[in-house]
């Protein structure tokens, strides 16, 4: 898990994280993306068009705009220009997890329970590192995985620690499409709501 302190206003912290200079990056501007009000998802420097950073957030609540993206952009420019951890020209790359997002919080599962996952391990369990299936049940300590297509002599659900886990990611299907667009619909309408709510209030209290 991440090594970063956790304050009050602090979000949850990741099971996955990052190594080498992907790590250096993701200590140097989570705090930056904390304090704006969003949480870290990923961090990843691939040799894409030369360099490129790409840094995956999001709002608590799972919501992420394009002005969401350019105000991080723009955050996180100058502290990334100050601690210089990378020493060659990069494209910045700011994105939302996406539908088929990576899973890095025990949160991620709880929300996602029900839909199709795929996963890597660190370490053998039951046998394998290479695991796909439905999201079947969460815990403090792991999830339950229901295999898509158990091998012989297989359960149908193997147990899965979240301190083994490497890599996960959701399987994009219909239903999973269905129902992040309807949460993501759900959550921008409550937020908009809680901004009207604040408005009348600075109103009321002008007058």
């Amino acid at each position: 898990m991440s090594d970063t302190p956790l304050t009050p206003d602090a979000p949850e912290p990741r099971l996955i994280v990052e190594t080498g200079i992907d790590r250096r990056v993701a200590d140097i501007i989570e705090p930056t993306i904390v304090q704006l009000g969003f949480q870290l998802v990923r961090v990843r420097l691939s040799a894409q068009n030369g360099a490129t950073l790409q840094i995956m957030a999001e709002r608590p609540d799972g919501t992420m705009t394009v002005e969401d993206c350019e105000e991080l952009s723009k955050a996180i420019s100058p502290v990334l220009d100050v601690d210089d951890p990378i020493d060659k020209a990069y494209h910045l790359e700011m994105s939302s997890p996406g539908i088929d997002r990576p899973m890095v919080r025990i949160s991620d599962f709880t929300r996602w329970h029900g839909h199709l996952l795929k996963c890597e391990t660190s370490i053998l369990v039951d046998n394998r590192k290479r695991f796909k299936g439905t999201i079947a049940g969460v815990e403090d300590e792991g999830f339950t995985l229901e295999r898509e297509q158990p091998a012989e002599g297989e359960t149908p659900t193997v147990f899965i620690p979240f301190t083994a886990l490497a890599e996960a990611r959701l399987i994009l299907t219909d239903d999973l499409i269905r129902e992040a667009l309807q949460a993501d619909k759900k959550a921008k309408a409550a937020r908009d709501a809680a901004n009207e709510n604040f408005e009348d209030e600075d109103d009321t209290d002008s007058e």
